[in-house]
């Protein structure tokens, strides 16, 4: 792909983008249905499957990265990723209401719970990176085992507060929408694709090749229109390839808020994120060895970003702004000043 114009990358790269935006929604609707057919999000092993699948664009990208040897912009895509995907809240809070933000409206701590399990796993990637790549479990390094050790830890004590709450909250004005078992158990329309588990595991398997191939073209146009602009690995990996493969995100956020879920709007965000970093044990095993000693000051950078965009919308949840300005609630203005001086401050470590 190296030899094609720069126009041409640009366009396969645009139509990758366009693939991955339409095997998303299949990807969404097909795992739905088979959610709904096996009860697969009660289980811990289903809600593992249904975030692998919400990730999907991230594990090609990944995959490709690492085969290929640049482990800056698998990095770059999975760390900064979090930070590209938590600014998604942002375009949800606009899509749900002129007067009150989206989390006002969110009634729930759950979400809460799961940004911090943000935290904590992007801070055991901060940790992770600062280990030298001589310290190793085989092939990979310590901190990956640990990172998904720690989701999984995180993911079973969410999983239990959801079904048996130890508190009672009031939040007067609050829409929070159905719960993840309330959506599974709708009664909707199903479509000839997703009326029988043979055919939606048929769409999933389709949806899954589609975007894994999306995935690869992504990263190999991408990693070469970068080259060719002198544009640092990670910045791109962050920005515009993150960007990219959040477009699925967008759409199943968008759709989340306007039917009025609003806790599963965020919640599925925060989920993703915290998920995604877990992708770092699959990167070692690909590239066979330790991916996170290689990520440099600017994936450190990204990671902090991270965190301090998940703080603001954790922390709304419980203290409940009540009022919008511009269509979106004052955690979403932090976000999008936080996320500007990220990004500047970004460009300015990498020529630092």
């Amino acid at each position: 792909m190296s030899s094609l114009a720069t126009p041409v990358l640009v366009l396969v790269f645009v139509a990758a983008a366009g693939a991955t935006w339409a095997a998303g929604v299949s990807l969404s609707r097909s795992t739905d249905a088979l959610d709904k057919r096996f009860d697969l999000g009660d289980a811990i092993g289903g809600l593992v499957l249904l975030s692998f699948a919400g990730t999907l664009p991230e594990v090609a990208i990944t995959v490709s990265a690492a085969a290929s040897g640049h482990l800056d912009l698998a990095a770059g895509n999975l760390i900064g990723g979090i930070a590209v995907q938590t600014m998604i809240l942002v375009v949800v809070d606009a899509a749900v209401s002129r007067e009150r933000p989206l989390s006002f409206l969110v009634g729930s701590l759950v979400p809460v719970l799961e940004g911090l399990l943000v935290i904590v796993v992007v801070a055991a990637v901060l940790m992770g990176a600062l280990l030298p790549a001589s310290v190793k479990v085989g092939p990979v390094s310590p901190a990956s085992i640990a990172i998904v050790l720690l989701w999984l830890g995180g993911l079973f004590v969410i999983t239990r507060v959801r079904r048996s709450p130890m508190w009672r909250v009031e939040m007067p004005g609050a829409r929070p929408g159905r719960t993840h078992r309330q959506r599974r158990l709708a009664k909707v329309e199903p479509t000839p694709m997703t009326a029988s588990g043979t055919r939606a595991g048929l769409l999933f398997g389709v949806a899954c090749a589609v975007t894994l191939g999306a995935g690869v073209a992504l990263e190999v146009a991408g990693n070469t229109l970068a080259d060719r602009a002198g544009m640092n690995g990670v910045i791109f990996g962050a920005t515009v390839l993150a960007a990219a493969t959040a477009l699925p995100e967008i759409s199943s956020g968008w759709a989340a808020a306007r039917a009025g879920d609003h806790a599963l709007a965020v919640g599925d965000i925060f989920g993703g994120n915290a998920f995604q970093v877990c992708l770092f044990l699959l990167a070692d095993l690909v590239a066979m060895k330790p991916v996170l000693p290689t990520a440099g000051k600017e994936n450190a950078w990204l990671g902090a970003l991270g965190i301090a965009l998940t703080v603001p919308f954790a922390a709304a949840c419980i203290s409940r702004p009540q009022r919008c300005r511009l269509r979106l609630g004052p955690d979403s203005l932090v976000a999008l000043v936080l996320f500007g001086l990220g990004i500047a401050g970004l460009v300015a470590v990498s020529h630092g």
